[in-house]
């Protein structure tokens, strides 16, 4: 797909030539397990990275570029942990804390696996104490799937995680918001394998959002909340039936007019905002552009990589009728 001024793959690369250049800044402290550690500036960031680079390894063919940049990047992130050792460490120290199975799961799908902390996290999680944890709905419905992506029974069945959400709930268009945004790309990122099983969204959630996702990325795009807008292109990318050819050719047109040289894309706003009259190499501190960049890059892999029968089934339904449409 064309942009107008490149490629959604010429996105693609330059986001993760600009992640490759900045590896060593998702790279874990000493306060990783401190117990006054700040989670989102440590294990977070690593998580992040490791799960977009596991969803665009898995959708993309090897020897492929971004193939070959993301397994360099999983590799990395994987030494991060001590090749899986600090997990239990972690577990240790905060047995019900969730956030450790989530990162450890992001490496499970993409083959890293450690079984002595598997082993270790099925024990805890058959406790009422795990089961019981309270969490947002979404953040529910991500534990489910990292369960799940272990090897764990999961705690709970997912229609009625997913039926407390706000996505699930199909609720009125025009309560969509900032917070609302970000929940219900999560809970198709969840349905779906992250990208790889568009067949698991129920049929009502995707016309729902087949219907509803083109204007509210028309919102974002003109709010310049890009890191926003490369999630719900993640999400057109992901349904059964995306959006019409139109609509995701001018927001990827936009998407890359604001990613800088460097491959970054802001989380927010454009260059000129945040650059300054002599920005340097790095135009955006690391924090206000890491995110967006790895979506802009998860969004564009998963746009290039959708199957073309796929997107003509789209199209012209009656022609593949009885035909399964991969996911």
């Amino acid at each position: 797909m064309s942009t107008g001024g490149g490629s959604v793959r010429d996105v693609e690369e330059a986001a993760l030539d600009w992640v490759w250049a900045h590896r060593d800044r998702f790279a874990l402290g000493d306060d990783a397990l401190a117990a006054d550690g700040q989670v989102n500036r440590t294990w977070k960031p690593l998580g992040e990275l490791t799960r977009v680079c596991a969803s665009v390894s898995l959708c993309t063919p090897p020897g492929d570029p971004p193939h070959t940049r993301v397994s360099e990047l999983l590799d990395y992130a994987w030494q991060q942990t001590h090749r899986g050792e600090l997990f239990p460490l972690m577990q240790s120290l905060e047995p019900f804390a969730t956030y450790p199975l989530e990162v450890y799961a992001a490496f499970a799908s993409a083959g890293f696996r450690h079984p002595g902390y598997e082993a270790s996290a099925a024990v805890v999680a058959r406790t009422r104490g795990w089961r019981l944890t309270e969490q947002y709905p979404t953040r529910r419905l991500g534990v489910i799937e990292a369960e799940r992506r272990c090897g764990i029974p999961p705690h709970g069945p997912v229609p009625q995680a997913l039926g407390r959400t706000w996505l699930g709930g199909l609720p009125e268009p025009w309560t969509f918001e900032r917070a609302t945004g970000y929940a219900l790309t999560h809970v198709v990122f969840h349905l779906t394998e992250w990208g790889r099983a568009a067949q698991a969204v129920p049929a009502d959630l995707a016309d729902y959002l087949l219907h509803w996702l083109p204007p509210w990325l028309d919102t974002c795009l003109d709010a310049r909340m890009w890191d926003l807008s490369c999630e719900l292109l993640a999400v057109a990318a992901s349904l059964p039936r995306p959006p019409e050819p139109a609509v995701l050719e001018d927001a990827w047109h936009r998407v890359a007019a604001a990613q800088d040289a460097s491959g970054a894309l802001p989380e927010e706003g454009a260059a000129q905002d945040a650059a300054g009259p002599d920005p340097g190499p790095d135009p955006y501190d690391f924090t206000d552009c890491y995110h967006s960049t790895l979506m802009a890059a998860f969004a564009a892999a998963l746009t290039t990589a959708r199957p073309r029968d796929v997107r003509d089934a789209a199209r012209h339904p009656a022609r593949h009728a009885g035909q399964g449409a991969p996911g």
